[in-house]
Order: C-alpha cells, then structure tokens, then sequence
C-alpha cells in the first residue's frame, strides 16, 4: 500500500511514523509512505500557500492551487503518467483522497480497515482555517475527522490515521490475530489485560485466566468485554443489551 501526507510541516507526521511497528513496516517494504511539503507546488517567490479569506473574518485560508498541484503530481506518479494531470481525467479511481478537517465523517476502526483495503490513500492535512472550498469540492473523495475537536495542524491527525491504517495491513504486526481482540474490532472495547507477577500488591491475577481451560477463558473475556463497553461506551451496544 502506498500512501501520501501533504501538509505545511511534514516533519510532524514524518517523525512519528518513523518509529516502532510503522517503522519497521516501512523498513520491511510492507508501507509505501511518502511525506510531502505543499510549499513545494506554491507558485512565486515567496511560495505563499496562505491568504486572507474572502468576506473577511478570522486567520488565514489555505490556497488551492498548491494543493491541486502537489495533488495531481501524487497521482501522475502513482497511476505511472508521465506528468500532472487533472483528476477527472484520471478513469482508474484507485487512489482515494482525503482531507483532514473537524468538518469530515468521523474516523472509526472501520473507516480504518475500509483505507486498509486501497492501494494508494493521499492525505491532505488541513491547517489555519481550512482550506479553500475549491478543494473539496472539486479534488477530494471526502473530508475526515479524528473526533469533535479542533488541532493546531492536520499532520497530527494524519499520523493517527496512517498508524491505525498500516497496523492492519498484512505482515505489519508480529501476530497476525493481535488486532483482532482489538477495541472496537468487535463492537466492544478489549477486555482486561495481564501478565507476571501472578499478585502485585496484594492484587491477584483472575484465576481463570491462570487455568489453561481456552473455553472458560474466551468466555470471561467475552463477559469483560461486554461489561466494560455498558459500563464506558453503552452508545457502541445495540439498544436491547445496554441494560436500560
């Protein structure tokens, strides 16, 4: 899978991905992940990619031509063409386009394992007041949220996003079923976790979980599970086992 991040300070994104798992995957060659300053398709001398908005207001607005620039030189490459070329004219979609935004569908587990699937995603990472219009309505597949809150720069939130995204690719974790047990993998949050010392404290290890019957283990944690999502998030429960 190859994906591209687009955003004013790339080194936010570049320096968190490039450690532990994520990093090893793209040691490995499972991840393709290239990081790209939008600054780079500005045009004139000061390679401005900000302005003033229209009809006043607050802060400053990020500008469309170096997005669509740096946008379409993404796609040339990765669909093999020989230079830039405009979207709607590129017949194979397998490239999907987002842009980072408080004002996108909120990203979940399975949004993550829907990106899992792409070939290629471009993340572009919104900053100061957004983005000029232009972009979403005329370049992007859709707008992204990572929840109902605002960041200083959409690169913090495209890391979150790639890192949720590659872990579930094949061969990036050591263990195949780790994300399977996963919060929000099933529907409901993961279960207790322990491991050595057996008591800590005075504090004990569950016994069944120290009794190698598979069956009655897979059953408590079930019940955990269950349990703690109605206790911390009964809005991921259908309504007739919230209790209520």
């Amino acid at each position: 899978m190859r994906i591209d991040i687009l955003s004013l300070f790339p080194a936010i994104a570049e320096g968190a991905l490039a450690e532990s798992i994520l990093g090893k995957a793209q040691e490995r060659g499972l991840i393709d992940l290239r990081h790209h300053n939008v600054r780079e398709w500005a045009p004139g001398k000061h390679r401005t990619t900000d302005d003033l908005p229209y009809g006043g207001g607050q802060g400053m607005v990020m500008k469309c031509e170096p997005i669509f620039g740096a946008v379409e030189a993404i796609l040339a490459d990765a669909h093999g063409l020989p230079e830039p070329i405009e979207r709607s004219k590129i017949e194979n979609r397998k490239s999907r386009v987002v842009l980072l935004s408080p004002g996108g569908r909120v990203f979940s587990q399975r949004v993550a394992e829907e990106y899992a699937r792409l070939p290629h995603l471009v993340l572009i990472a919104g900053h100061y007041e957004g983005v000029d219009q232009r972009v979403i309505d005329h370049l992007i597949d859709e707008e992204l949220s990572i929840g109902d809150y605002v960041l200083t720069n959409g690169a913090i939130a495209a890391a979150v996003v790639v890192d949720a995204v590659v872990r579930l690719l094949p061969g990036v974790l050591g263990d195949e079923n780790s994300a399977l047990d996963d919060s929000h993998t099933t529907g409901l949050l993961e279960f207790p976790q322990y491991t050595r010392p057996v008591e800590f404290r005075g504090w004990s290890v569950p016994e069944v979980l120290l009794s190698g019957h598979h069956a009655q283990i897979a059953k408590w944690r079930r019940a955990q599970a269950e349990a703690k999502t109605r206790r911390v998030r009964p809005d991921l429960l259908p309504p007739d086992t919230t209790g209520s």
